[in-house]
């Protein structure tokens, strides 16, 4: 997900965020551990952006099982609510920072800081191969509806290492598409662009690849790499073209530190 410039600010609205994924479901037995992945990501500074900005690569993950549980080191903060089987369901929470039109170069509408919540659903087709749909609406900002399709395969030794690829469809309605690619007639007028009214649909395509490897009984390192491709509407729009870009590459690199369990 697209961060914004102020670690600060994107660390404080992380908090609490954090925190709900910390509350994963445990199965009975076992010693609990946890673990805690922190670091630095890089990533488009907002949807279809050319400039990049630093923000915090976190996870909190909790577990009584051998093992924890895969979670893609790009999907949306949530953590199961239910779980039946192979299936889980559970919160999903999201944020893009604010694009002024300082920071994109033309005189465009401001777009807010955009706090997402939604859903997520997700399903192991076999204990390698994960499948995960999730629905984030804009409380503030872009105010829309953003999500992504997703599908990941896991190879892994335990907790020693593990390795994960797999592609990734973003999608957003009509009214995020609107917020962040469109132009307006006014718009027009006083950023010298010409109008766009695109529609929803897909956004862009990708994937995304991650790797954890422990590197004793307590520290680890986690990094991974997503590259997207702008499609369709947002792809075609003047904002893309003119003062931002179809490609949006992002990355982060982190510590992970496991607590509990043997030493």
């Amino acid at each position: 997900m697209a961060v914004r410039r102020t670690l600060l600010t994107i660390a404080v609205l992380a908090a609490p965020l954090v925190s709900i994924t910390a509350k994963a479901q445990e199965s009975e037995g076992g010693e609990k551990r946890t673990r805690l992945i922190l670091g630095p990501q890089l990533s488009p500074s907002w949807p279809g952006a050319d400039k990049f900005s630093v923000g915090p690569y976190v996870d909190l993950s909790r577990t009584r099982d051998s093992e924890f549980a895969f979670e893609a080191p790009d999907e949306s903060f949530g953590s199961p609510l239910l779980r039946s089987g192979n299936f889980a369901f559970g919160p999903a929470f999201g944020f893009v920072g604010k694009r002024k039109a300082s920071d994109i170069g033309a005189d465009l509408p401001k777009v807010g800081l955009s706090v997402e919540a939604g859903a997520f659903a997700q399903v192991h087709l076999t204990p390698a191969l994960r499948l995960r749909l999730d629905g984030r609406k804009g409380l503030s900002g872009h105010k829309g509806w953003t999500g992504e399709i997703s599908a990941d395969y896991v190879a892994r030794e335990g907790d020693d290492w593990l390795f994960s690829i797999g592609p990734r469809v973003t999608l957003g309605d009509a009214k995020y598409t609107r917020a962040y690619f469109g132009v307006t007639p006014a718009a027009a007028v006083t950023s010298g662009l010409p109008a766009y009214d695109p529609g929803g649909g897909i956004q862009s395509v990708g994937v995304t690849a991650g790797y954890h490897r422990m590197l004793g009984k307590r520290w680890g390192i986690a990094v991974y790499g997503r590259y997207d491709r702008l499609v369709g509407d947002a792809a075609d729009s003047p904002v893309t073209r003119q003062l931002g870009s179809r490609s949006q590459p992002s990355g982060g690199i982190a510590l992970s530190y496991t607590f509990g369990g043997s030493r």
